[in-house]
């Protein structure tokens, strides 16, 4: 054509053959049809920033309990441009992904590059929603399903589809017939959807009308279209789905936390029927009995803060199991009112060699010289998350997050509670005991007045932002609670209790709250008085790293379920479950009239 064009502008009378002409008319057909399918994608593509807020997030959002806090590390301006750039390449790779299979076999065949682009997408996306939901992005993953609606949502793709194609190919004349057929295919599709919502409901001749859909729609995308009608259909499609997609997420992440902060009913049955059985037949009181024992500081002194039976029982149990001399050890499970008097039945009827143990309600303590402190009452450790985000140097971001818990505000009372002993040692709840922990009472930790597994991963330089305008060495590690040995003689000539309150009181008048500062001031509290237990003490990570090695947790003294998913909810690692289970009691009555022992 432009041949003859230039031809005809030089008034020459040679004419182009027909084949020629032939081939000219081809190639101009092929180009409309390829203009007519890109030119919606382009319009796309060039308004994919509508979507953003979408597909961003906000970092103060969390869904979580009271003890679970979480910590975003800030990124620097540069890592805030590739940040941007990373999700407006991912919103586009995610854009495409959704579209491709609407779009005809020939546009969608994918290079090696695509590939790699879309992988890293998804790469991002994981992170991200680990960065918003934490440990729940993992047991998704572990858990995931087929969806038994995969047919009927591609039936609506294909709906949708053909509702942004009908507009513009119902005003060609020339293609009455493809515009009949399109509108029927509607309407078939419409009203099947109607009826059903899963693939099981569908009725037995749905591939064909699928197949028939699909070519009805590839037909009406080989011909030119109004562009202005198929971006906006498309962008509503895009619309309505992400809003779906941050719908059902919100609200898995939700009942996830909600299943994880909520008593398991086996548990909140057998507590019950302990409590029930110590008032029809209450136990004699050792206190008195073994008064000397229980303020001995020349035995070993294990003290644990809980509210759940199990739990306890199975740390003091796993700990007596690999001990060589248990005549010696004394616990002191703290808990509150509401479970004291099931759990004085329970280690009341239950034997642990010749380990000696000790309840003691929280709640009923006189403790005048820190009234405020005793009337917190907040028993367990604070488990909490920090996520910081990180770019390398291809521009890709990475999400490292850990799972760390240290000292309730009930911890400080120690000194109180215990006045006569020298030096204890703090067990979680959610910990299991395999190995002989004797060796901890004879170390010397020279000045320091506690030692725990430090925690590398997360200085105290990253959490700058929540630790007020005091002091801090930038390069001290935070530590773990989990397994402490704890001097108390150099406790009480520090008074590091008084010290952690008045720094709370610090925090919490520059803006913060209460139960929040009680986290930094505790890593002020004890800075630089921390002694480095070896790594091989402890094995963290139970309660949310499904990838630990078999060999690095079977030589672990201990195992710290630290995470979400402990080892007694339904949520629990199953491959973990089994080293906590080891510690029950399959046969005792109350386990199984309650099957907590499933």
């Amino acid at each position: 054509m432009k041949g003859a064009v230039g031809g005809g502008g030089g008034g020459s009378s040679y004419t182009l053959p027909g084949k020629r002409r032939w081939k000219g008319l081809v190639i101009g057909v092929l180009g409309l049809v390829l203009l007519s399918m890109l030119v919606p994608l382009v319009f796309l593509l060039g308004l994919h920033n509508s979507f953003q807020s979408h597909s961003g997030f906000d970092s103060g959002q969390q869904i979580s309990g009271t003890n679970d806090i979480t910590i975003f590390g800030q990124p620097s301006d540069a890592d805030t441009k590739n940040n941007s750039t990373e999700e407006q390449s991912r919103h586009v790779d995610d854009l495409i992904r959704r579209l491709e299979p609407t779009l005809p076999k020939k546009n969608i065949s994918t290079s090696k590059v695509e590939m790699a682009d879309s992988m890293k997408g998804s790469s991002e996306s994981k992170n991200i929603c680990e960065l918003r939901f934490g440990s729940y992005c993992l047991w998704r993953q572990e858990h995931r399903e087929r969806m038994k609606d995969h047919t009927v949502k591609k039936m609506k793709d294909l709906l949708y589809v053909a509702r942004a194609y009908y507009p513009s190919i119902a005003k060609l004349s020339k293609l009455d017939k493809l515009s009949h057929e399109l509108k029927q295919n509607i309407q078939d599709f419409e009203r099947v959807l109607s009826e059903t919502t899963a693939d099981k409901d569908l009725p037995p001749q749905i591939e064909k009308k699928l197949d028939k859909m699909e070519s009805t729609v590839a037909r009406a995308k080989s011909h030119p279209v109004d562009c202005n009608n198929v971006d906006k259909k498309f962008r509503q499609l895009v619309d309505l789905t992400e809003d779906e997609a941050n719908f059902h997420m919100k609200q898995s992440a939700f009942l996830y936390q909600l299943t994880v902060q909520t008593m398991p009913k086996s548990l909140h049955c057998l507590s019950l029927r302990l409590t029930v059985e110590y008032f029809r037949s209450p136990p004699p009181d050792m206190e008195l009995l073994l008064a000397d024992k229980f303020q001995n500081p020349d035995l070993h002194h294990f003290v644990i803060f809980s509210n759940n039976i199990l739990a306890s029982s199975a740390v003091i149990n796993s700990t007596v199991m690999n001990s060589e001399e248990t005549s010696s050890q004394v616990f002191h499970v703290l808990t509150d009112r509401q479970n004291y008097f099931a759990m004085k039945l329970w280690f009341f009827q239950n034997k642990y060699k010749d380990a000696t143990v000790r309840v003691l309600d929280i709640e009923g303590l006189k403790l005048d010289e820190h009234e405020k402190l005793s009337q917190v009452h907040q028993l367990l450790p604070e488990e909490f998350r920090v996520s910081f985000r990180s770019v390398d140097k291809l521009s890709r971001v990475w999400v490292q997050t850990e799972y760390f818990s240290l000292f309730s505000q009930s911890h400080y009372l120690l000194p109180d509670i215990f006045p006569t002993l020298r030096k204890v040692m703090i067990l979680d709840d959610d910990i299991i005991v395999q190995k002989d922990l004797s060796a901890l009472w004879s170390l010397d930790m020279g000045e320091k007045v506690i030692g725990a597994v430090m925690v590398c991963t997360v200085r105290l330089v990253q959490l700058q932002n929540y630790l007020g305008e005091n002091n801090f060495d930038e390069q001290s590690c935070a530590w773990m609670s989990g397994l402490n040995i704890i001097d108390l003689g150099r406790w009480r000539k520090l008074d590091l209790t008084k010290s952690f309150e008045t720094l709370v009181l610090k925090l919490t008048s520059e803006g913060g709250i209460s139960e929040a500062a009680a986290v930094p001031a505790t890593l002020l509290t004890f800075q630089g008085l921390v002694y480095d237990l070896d790594d091989n003490w402890v094995l963290s990570g139970l309660g949310y790293n499904y990838g630990l090695d078999p060999e690095i947790v079977k030589k672990a003294a201990v195992l710290h379920f630290n995470g979400n998913m402990k080892p007694w909810l339904e949520l629990g690692i199953p491959k973990y479950k089994g080293l906590w289970r080891n510690f029950l009691n399959p046969e005792n009555t109350f386990l199984s009239n309650c099957n907590a022992n499933q």
